[in-house]
């Protein structure tokens, strides 16, 4: 029975703090059978790991997706790179836009779709610190008026 639907393993939720997302693109990711496993029992983590690319494929470093328990030899190396599933064409205009601009690619989250593992990476251009401050304090009077209105209407 194939599986529908999506179900989310693990978010970089840094990144939306760190940059201004510009795009979004969906792709596939390389994977052993013992990593797919330990995906499944949501055993992964995106926050230090970041987007490279070396000619004409794309990699992810630094994701960590920790040993299966019961995997024993066929355990990877849990930081190992792994190769992201991209077109061609889609690289070539992501790397594109990279060196022209001064953007960067980040990973935004890893989930099962339809019964595969997809990753989520953007476009991004880096926050200044001031950027950072502006988007706290946006978010700090967002929650003033919601808990405001609460009271009044409350």
């Amino acid at each position: 029975m194939k599986q529908t639907g999506t179900k989310g393993i693990a978010a970089n939720k840094k990144a939306y703090h760190d940059y201004f997302i510009e795009e979004t693109y969906e792709c596939g990711i390389a994977l052993a059978g013992t990593e797919v496993k330990s995906l499944r029992l949501g055993n992964c983590s995106l926050k230090e790991s970041y987007v490279k690319n070396n000619g004409s494929e794309v990699f992810i470093y630094g994701m960590h997706i920790s040993p299966y328990e019961k995997g024993n030899i066929f355990n990877k190396d849990p930081l190992r790179v792994r190769k992201l599933l991209m077109h061609k064409k889609e690289i070539r205009r992501l790397y594109g836009k990279v060196q022209e601009k001064g953007f960067t690619v980040v990973p935004l989250e890893i989930y099962f779709k339809d019964g595969l593992v997809k990753v989520k990476i953007a476009l991004a251009r880096g926050k200044k610190l001031y950027d950072k401050r502006e988007a706290i304090a946006k978010k700090d009077a967002g929650r003033e008026m919601e808990r405001a209105f609460r009271e009044k209407n409350g």
